[in-house]
């Protein structure tokens, strides 16, 4: 076979980048991480012999799969330092009927409202969703990556399919997603610790953007052990959607925005909290009024 010039090797990679960053960033959930795969993926292409790859596209897609499958394995094995969702362009409107000029940037939200179903997926779980339902990637290439046969990744996606469609994540909160988030809410205020592990999910993530930094704990029983920060003394409250996900903005008496907490629940329990009270990134961000 033929060896391609160096100067058309750097041409089809730069023809695939876009799609290869939009993949990593499916997969990853972070515009950072993902330039970082990808760049990793161009170095290991100029350390191979293009004359030996026969598709490049399916190349390139596969060795971005594996990059991202071993840093959201990383993650898992180290959550202390797992990422912690990208909320740089956070969209705050009212939980009603959004006006038409409201339309547009709740649109933008909902793949941010994905990332957050998306990352209570397992790492293999993730990739094979993403790669066969986002972007049709054959099961048998998926398996590749995975380690698996075609049919075990089949099951692999088709049962993180099931988690997905399970979360209501582009129509707003339902009477289902409101009774829990209220529960929730209750069992916070009265200390009702069994109220609370009824609500959560046993592997519930809460994420906490604070003056000091991103604080992250896992499991229900340590979210729920530190509840008490949700019965803080608030002068008024209004329900929000935060990124396209359901949550709450509260004030203080003086009116100044104490937090905005977003909630995602699937089958009937919360799988992810996250609270910003860090007063700069509130204060950057255009919040509704209390009314």
């Amino acid at each position: 076979m033929t060896a391609h010039p160096p100067g058309l090797v750097a041409e089809a990679f730069e023809a695939q980048r876009d799609r290869l960053r939009a993949v990593a960033y499916r997969v990853l959930g972070s515009h950072a991480d993902a330039e970082d795969a990808v760049q990793e993926a161009w170095i290991r292409l100029a350390r191979q012999d293009a004359a030996t790859i026969g598709n490049l596209v399916g190349w390139l897609t596969t060795v971005v799969g594996r990059i991202s499958l071993d840093l959201l394995r990383s993650r898992k094995a180290h959550p202390e330092t797992a990422y912690e969702h990208e909320f740089a362009r956070l969209v705050v409107t009212p939980n009603d009927d959004p006006a038409p000029d409201e339309l547009v940037a709740l649109a933008d939200s909902v793949g941010l409202a994905l990332l957050v179903v998306l990352d209570s997926l397992t790492p293999s779980e993730r990739l094979a969703f993403v790669l066969h339902d986002m972007f049709a990637v054959p099961f048998q290439e998926i398996g590749q990556i995975l380690g698996k046969s075609a049919d075990a990744t089949k099951m692999v996606a088709s049962r993180a399919r099931r988690k997905v469609q399970a979360t209501d994540r582009t129509t707003g909160p339902g009477r289902e997603h409101r009774e829990v988030v209220q529960a929730f809410g209750s069992a916070a205020h009265s200390g009702d610790f069994e109220a609370l592990l009824r609500v959560l999910d046993p592997n519930v993530k809460l994420t906490v953007d604070t003056p000091d930094g991103v604080v992250v704990t896992l499991g229900a029983t340590k979210v729920a052990a530190g509840a008490r920060m949700f019965s803080g003394k608030v002068a008024r409250q209004r329900p929000v959607l935060l990124n396209g996900i359901p949550g709450h903005l509260s004030w203080s008496p003086d009116g100044t925005p104490l937090s905005i907490i977003a909630f995602t629940v699937s089958d009937g329990r919360i799988i992810s909290i996250h609270i910003v009270v860090d007063p700069a990134k509130l204060a950057s961000i255009h919040l509704p009024t209390p009314d």
